[in-house]
């Protein structure tokens, strides 16, 4: 991805979640001196990767395959120093972007429609590592509902789905729909370690820096 198309992508989520009177905090302003001048007391932004992520997951076709997300907070497993046992993300999908069918080995999450369009969810069981045929167990707010592997769920402004560790999915904002201001609130999030991709992925993008940084990237820290 260039940096100019990065740039671009965080001043419109920028625009598009304050309009949904959702606010960040500071540092998501922040330049990159700011963060220099502060790095020893926000140590945690940096160990715990906090912040702006904009990735294509090496599909070069953001708008097609893509996401973006800013890690509100996090922690790190067994470690005494960052000792948060959860997560939370606010992330902007696109009608039609997809984020391929993945896993988490150890993550449980609630990925949550916070406004705009639907979230289409697809689901399928894992076998060994890769989607499987079985049947999917999975919460929406508090309801159980048991699916084939290779359904459909659609998750309506408000709602919001409970995935468990080894359920793959693929999501995307419904197409013709509005975009999708989505939040995640989960265990520990580990982007290194556990994410089980169903095919080849490239979890953080290559940047072509034709321009300057208009806001830092966890991938910079």
């Amino acid at each position: 991805m260039k940096r100019s198309e990065v740039n671009a992508y965080i001043k419109e989520a920028e625009g598009i979640f304050a309009s949904y009177g959702f606010l960040l905090p500071e540092f998501a302003s922040w330049s990159a001196e700011d963060f220099a001048a502060n790095r020893e007391s926000c140590a945690e932004i940096f160990d715990c990767k906090l912040g702006w992520d904009v990735t294509d997951f090496g599909s070069d076709d953001y708008l097609n395959c893509g996401l973006l997300l800013f890690t509100l907070r996090n922690g790190i497993a067994n470690s005494a120093k960052y000792s948060k046992p959860y997560a939370e993300k606010i992330m902007l999908v696109k009608p039609g972007q997809v984020t391929p069918m993945h896993c988490h080995y150890r993550k449980q999450e609630d990925i949550i429609n916070r406004g705009g369009g639907k979230l289409v969810f697809k689901l399928h069981s894992d076998d060994n590592g890769k989607p499987g045929s079985g049947k999917v167990s999975v919460a929406m707010d508090g309801r159980m509902l048991t699916v084939d592997s290779g359904s459909t769920i659609i998750v309506p402004p408000g709602c919001s789905l409970t995935l468990t560790p080894g359920v793959f999915h693929t999501f995307y904002a419904e197409i013709g729909g509005k975009p999708v201001v989505t939040g995640e609130v989960s265990s520990v999030n580990d982007d290194d370690n556990d994410n089980c991709f169903a095919e080849p992925r490239k979890r953080f993008p290559g940047l072509e820096e034709d321009v300057e940084p208009y806001r830092l990237l966890v991938a910079d820290y």
